[in-house]
Parts: C-alpha cells; sequence; structure tokens
C-alpha cells in the first residue's frame, strides 16, 4: 500500500505555472462573487425585475439559467485543468477511486436534495426578488449542514480530484472551500435579514401563519 502522502509531497504535483489552473481558480472565484453582487443590486434597485417588464419570477429563472451556465463552464474548466496537472502515484488506487465515487455521489445527494426542497427559485436567490419561502426548511439535507448546496459542490470537487489523482484538484477543492465559506458569511446574515423584515411586516399587518395540523 501506498503511504499517506504529505501536503509539501502533494504540492510537489501542482504545476502553478498551467495558466490552466490559474483560469479554473479564476472561475470558481468569480461565481459566487458575481451572484451575491448580482443578487444584492436586484434586492435594492429591482433592476432585473424591470428588465423583464416587472415579471420577477421570469427575472429569477434568467438569473437562474445563467448561474446554472456560468457553473458548467466552471466545471469544465476544473476538468480542463486537471488534465493538464500531474498525477500523484498515491492517488491512483482502487480505494482512492472508490473514495473519489462516494464523495462525489454524497456531493451530489446533497445538492439534488436541496435544490428539490427549495426549488428552482428558492436554490436560485429568489428571496432577493421577494419570493419567500412561508417558514424555514428543516428536513434532510438542511438537518445535516445549513448548506448543503455549497458543501455538496465542494464534495464533488474533491471527488473529481481524486478520481483524477491530482493534487492540483485537492488545492482548487481547498479554494472552493475558502470562497463558498466566504459567501456563506455574507449571504446568510443577509437572507436572515430579508426574512426578518417579511416577519416584521407580517406582525405590523396582524397576519397569523397556518397551523400545522
Amino acid at each position: 500500500m501506498s503511504s499517506i502522502p504529505s501536503l509539501s509531497e502533494l504540492l510537489e504535483y501542482v504545476d502553478f505555472n498551467q495558466r490552466s489552473f490559474l483560469i479554473s481558480a479564476a472561475s470558481i472565484g468569480f461565481n459566487p462573487t458575481f451572484w451575491n453582487i448580482v443578487a444584492r443590486k436586484e434586492y435594492r434597485t429591482k433592476f432585473l425585475t424591470r428588465t423583464f417588464g416587472g415579471n420577477r419570477d421570469v427575472a429569477c429563472y434568467a438569473l437562474a439559467v445563467t448561474i446554472f451556465g456560468l457553473g458548467l463552464v466552471r466545471d469544465f474548466l476544473y476538468e480542463r485543468a486537471l488534465r493538464d496537472q500531474p498525477s500523484h502515484p498515491a492517488l491512483q488506487g482502487e480505494n482512492v477511486k472508490y473514495a473519489a465515487y462516494a464523495l462525489f455521489a454524497v456531493g451530489n445527494l446533497l445538492v439534488a436534495s436541496s435544490t428539490w426542497q427549495l426549488g428552482i427559485q428558492g436554490t436560485f436567490l429568489g428571496d432577493y426578488f421577494g419570493i419567500l419561502k412561508d417558514k424555514m426548511i428543516t428536513g434532510f439535507p438542511f438537518n445535516i449542514t445549513s448548506a448543503p448546496m455549497y458543501h455538496g459542490s465542494t464534495l464533488s470537487f474533491l471527488g473529481t480530484a481524486l478520481l483524477y489523482g491530482k493534487p492540483a484538484g485537492i488545492l482548487l477543492t481547498l479554494w472552493v472551500l475558502v470562497v463558498y465559506t466566504v459567501a456563506i458569511s455574507f449571504e446568510n446574515p443577509f437572507t436572515a435579514a430579508i426574512y426578518a423584515k417579511r416577519d416584521k411586516e407580517r406582525a405590523k399587518a396582524g397576519y397569523e401563519p397556518k397551523k400545522e395540523l
């Protein structure tokens, strides 16, 4: 059996001079930055809703398509970057591949189940368009992690890195984790403030939520 390589050994198998590696890293950082900036501007100015004739649903779907498309580009650039990077011998074994498949499966389960629970609009920042859920979702996968979409995506990145046996992929996955952690730190308080404002307005209007039977 191959011993587990140290961090320094893994870094020796990362070619930082590859342009594809830098482009992939830039794409990973760009996506959440883009959708946070756009969503916050929409919340404050309704510029997307106005662009689509005042229809917030269509505007939200348009942003969803854009974010999804950028995600496909990011994934393509990530895979392209991995193909240009050297593989580490210790990451070539069957057990590593099994771990890769497991991570990829769990990651996609978290992403898919999160989307199922939230719906397309809930997944793609519908809150910023004023499309709010009546109450917080606490079932699976939100009873496991508060950000299943982000954490599931991170696991998928790691699974892909291991499947290719690329230390560069592991490093890019760490970058994904950092980027998403920063995004969560911005998004969660802002989203909480949106719902707090909605609840305050409901209380003033004397709104009472329906009781569950």
